[in-house]
């Protein structure tokens, strides 16, 4: 074959006026293969790119919703640990639990959270509700080990950590949460 006719089938390049060996691009067609600038992609790297991007996506949505079941849900803490009042920068617990949120200037969460835990303690005997901001305070965040805001922590009359939220929660959670303590306190 001519150097002519290969030029224009393309087994030697893009040659036409205006094509891509114009624009300093050399594609070539060498069966399944196209090779353009160098980087030689088959259908074999296409599907395999396709694949690892649909992974990815999958991947990263399995995480989101494990993450916000998560959101909310009371755990259990084993803690031997009595939190002094002074801490936190209040004179004392309440008479039966007390509920300390964290919070930060910047959390768009923070105010609901804080008009139901409100709520409960103001329909509760005995129920005090702190809210603690971290924007400044630091040194509790890594005390209490936050990462994220707002935090809820329920604590006994003692000052002992029974039961954190991550998170925004649901009231009847809280709720739960108060009625499992008191029914605790009246055996002991």
């Amino acid at each position: 074959m001519e150097a002519g006719a290969r030029a224009r089938s393309g087994e030697d390049g893009c040659r036409e006026p205006g094509g891509a060996a114009d624009r300093g691009v050399t594609r070539r067609l060498i069966g399944p293969v196209t090779a353009v600038a160098g980087l030689a992609l088959s259908v074999v790297d296409v599907t395999f790119a396709l694949l690892a991007v649909g992974l990815l996506v999958v991947l990263t949505t399995a995480a989101g919703l494990v993450l916000r079941a998560r959101q909310g849900r009371a755990r259990s803490v084993d803690s031997a640990e009595v939190v002094d009042p002074d801490l936190l920068g209040t004179a004392r617990w309440g008479a039966e639990a007390t509920l300390v949120q964290f919070s930060t200037q910047m959390c768009s969460r923070c105010p609901g959270v804080r008009r139901v835990l409100s709520e409960v303690a103001g329909s509760r005997d005995g129920v005090h509700h702190l809210d603690v901001d971290l924007t400044h305070r630091p040194d509790l965040a890594q005390h209490f080990r936050v990462l994220q805001t707002p935090t809820t922590l329920v604590l006994d009359r003692r000052g002992v950590i029974r039961t954190r939220f991550g998170g925004t929660l649901d009231r009847a959670a809280v709720e739960r949460e108060l009625d499992t303590l008191q029914k605790e306190d009246t055996r002991a």
